[in-house]
């Protein structure tokens, strides 16, 4: 299962799913779906409604319930916890079992949620441009929509290079992903998100134009060292990444020194664009 959390929204409500991209189907949280039918605001309530209609599902013998999937989600705490969660055609199936005047319009949402979804799958064009857009619609430049598009693709040339030589996803490629920003920005991810006042946000999405051009030359490097190399595994992957990381990082300080400038900034794309105003940096 991809690392790809996403919330999506029905009728001003937040519905949580996640993107399973060997099956190429979503997962969404049953009790999300659950809340929205019974029309109850409470969550707990919800929960709690799931799980009485889960045993009765299973004394009928439905086989729905065994198609749900224990899989991590966010909760309102901000950490993470297991939580059933169904592919669009198990959740349809599930819906039949409670009585709710939301029920069919849920339906139609699902069914074009999942298409929207295929489509994309089968033309990742579509994928693309609509991440173009959203991020103007967030009113970032073209120069900086082009770079971040570019870096993404770079990164994912150096995840797939990780997939295919024995490092493990999610732990693993955040291990590794850390010594990379380390080595070349001097901070730690979440040193560099702390200095500019993020949370739960992407990093990279809100990254200068400077710092999407070093974190991609960094990964760049990393990547073509690891195919020299040909390292597999967590720890021999590691060389590599503190070499490619510091050939990012000489290169950072080389411009330093010309401009007089700081690569790394507090600045962020919190603040309105429409009010040029930018947040400043920590000392």
């Amino acid at each position: 299962m991809t690392n790809n959390k996403q919330i999506t929204i029905f009728e001003g409500k937040k519905i949580r799913r996640l993107w399973d991209e060997k099956k190429e189907k979503w997962y969404f949280s049953v009790v999300d779906i659950i809340q929205i039918l019974i029309q109850q605001a409470d969550y707990q309530t919800a929960r709690k409604y799931w799980n009485k209609l889960k045993e009765r599902l299973r004394k009928e013998g439905n086989e729905s319930v065994s198609n749900c999937h224990q899989l991590k989600f966010k909760a309102a705490d901000g950490k993470f916890y297991l939580t059933d969660a169904a592919d669009v055609e198990t959740i349809l199936r599930l819906i039949q079992s409670v009585p709710s005047p939301k029920a069919e319009p849920i339906k139609l949402w699902l069914a074009k949620v999942g298409y929207e979804r295929m489509q994309e799958t089968v033309d990742p064009e579509k994928s693309i441009n609509r991440g173009r857009m959203n991020w103007q619609r967030l009113g970032r430049s073209g120069k900086w929509i082009q770079q971040r598009m570019t870096g993404q693709e770079i990164r994912n040339k150096l995840t797939d290079y990780w997939r295919d030589n024995e490092v493990k996803e999610k732990d693993e490629y955040a291990i590794l992903t850390n010594i990379v920003h380390q080595e070349w920005s001097g901070l730690s991810i979440k040193s560099h998100k702390n200095l500019k006042n993020l949370k739960t946000q992407n990093l990279r999405d809100h990254m200068t134009d400077a710092e999407l051009v070093f974190t991609a030359l960094a990964e760049l490097s990393t990547r073509q060292i690891a195919e020299t190399m040909e390292t597999k595994g967590l720890e021999e992957n590691k060389t590599p990444a503190r070499k490619g990381g510091r050939i990012a990082k000489n290169a950072r300080i080389e411009l330093e020194n010309k401009t007089g400038k700081k690569v790394v900034s507090g600045e962020n794309f919190l603040q309105s664009p429409k009010s040029g105003k930018k947040l400043k940096e920590k000392n």
